[in-house]
């Protein structure tokens, strides 16, 4: 990776605790490069109005490049215009396929088939339906790396499943499962998958027609965009009979008191004024990664990630977790320091401008499987990181753990 990458991050040159930044927690949240913050100050400043309500020049402006954004997004992931509904993260994503969708085809005795490695936004809205319409949600076991065993996982699904939800890469671990196995399973019972691609789409190529998955969530502020923007690409034919989950201005055709015409695809599934400078930046963000390439941003996090995985397996007292095969990993590291509390750790860490996530990173169960119920310390590479970054990190927690702190 060219990194001169970094010259476009304005944040990368603060200091924190006197010590320069090194930001390890691109998996809650990554940072935004100028050309993503002067989208959205370019917007604000000349072209401000609402889209699709007006006839006059800043309303036309407004529109034109909105709907550009969601044609940059199709790209992205290799999706026609109609397939991609913008929203506001991965969670509205999923909840929009889940109230949308699920709960208008489901039924008593139905099943949904996801895993324990989920993300709570990828397990709690599938409990809600199920509640709601009498179908059962089951999970396939991961093994002791955190990775889904795909063979029960394919054992759970039967004729009764209707849906299959599984991440294509775990927040925790950064395990990579098999998602087209899944997929296949699903499809041969006539089952819809819904994938969370929020560590995914960020830090990897993705083409939905290869993939063939029905759904695919993902958020804006993890790919360089802003917060409060992501997407749900979904088939064409599924989006087309699915119910707005938020009907309302903007998703109508024509309305009388009798009944209701819903609009186009992809408007019928954006109800309300939408973030607009959100997915204009959202646009600019996935323009950035396009130039640079998603496979040099995959090969780049995979070169940190075996660095780190190595120094880090050479100190004693350090529990890793995940796979070690940086092919089936992404760009995280997940570890405890024996007899350390994690938050400690963390603490430790931000005394010398280190960024890392601690705690159970919405994934209780996942967390108790491992065994590691009090939380982990997380790692986590974008593509403005580097080897010298990793390698700071590793002495300073080579410090802590040894106790010369």
């Amino acid at each position: 990776m060219d990194l001169r990458v970094r010259e476009d991050f304005p944040i990368l040159r603060i200091e924190v605790n006197d010590h320069p930044l090194i930001y390890f927690d691109n998996a809650a949240t990554t940072q935004r490069p100028v050309q993503v913050i002067n989208a959205i100050r370019e917007f604000y400043e000349n072209l401000n109005a609402n889209v699709h309500r007006g006839i006059h020049y800043l309303s036309r402006e407004a529109s034109e490049l909105y709907e550009g954004a969601h044609e940059t997004l199709a790209k992205f992931i290799n999706a026609d215009f109609e397939e991609v509904i913008f929203t506001s993260n991965t969670t509205e994503s999923i909840n929009l396929a889940a109230w949308g969708w699920a709960l208008h085809h489901l039924k008593m005795g139905d099943r949904i088939v996801t895993t324990v490695m989920e993300h709570h936004s990828n397990m709690l809205p599938w409990r809600t339906v199920a509640e709601l319409t009498g179908a059962k949600v089951v999970y396939a076991d991961v093994d002791n790396k955190g990775m889904p065993k795909m063979g029960e996982l394919e054992s759970l699904v039967d004729d009764r499943t209707k849906i299959v939800a599984i991440s294509g890469m775990s927040n925790v671990t950064g395990a990579i499962p098999d998602v087209e196995r899944a997929i296949k399973a699903a499809h041969q019972v006539g089952a819809v998958v819904v994938l969370d691609g929020a560590q995914m789409v960020p830090h990897m190529p993705v083409d939905v027609r290869k993939l063939d998955a029905d759904f695919l969530a993902f958020s804006g502020h993890k790919m360089l965009g802003p917060t409060g923007t992501g997407a749900l690409y979904g088939r064409k034919d599924l989006l087309e009979e699915m119910r707005p989950a938020k009907p309302g201005g903007g998703t109508i055709r024509d309305v009388t008191l009798k009944g209701v015409e819903w609009a186009e695809l992809p408007w019928k599934h954006e109800g309300g004024t939408p973030n607009i400078a959100g997915g204009i930046g959202l646009a600019k963000a996935a323009e950035y990664l396009m130039k640079i390439g998603m496979e040099r941003v995959r090969e780049h996090e995979k070169e940190l990630t075996r660095m780190g995985l190595k120094l880090l397996s050479e100190l004693e007292g350090i529990i890793l977790y995940g796979p070690m095969d940086v092919d089936r990993r992404g760009g995280i590291i997940t570890f405890n320091v024996k007899g350390m509390d994690p938050h400690m750790v963390g603490a430790l860490l931000d005394a010398q401008g280190i960024a890392v996530r601690t705690g159970l990173h919405c994934a209780h169960p996942l967390h108790r499987r491992l065994g590691a119920e009090d939380g982990t310390i997380r790692a986590s590479f974008y593509l403005y990181n580097t080897e010298e970054e990793v390698e700071r990190f590793v002495q300073v927690l080579e410090l802590i753990v040894k106790g010369r702190w």
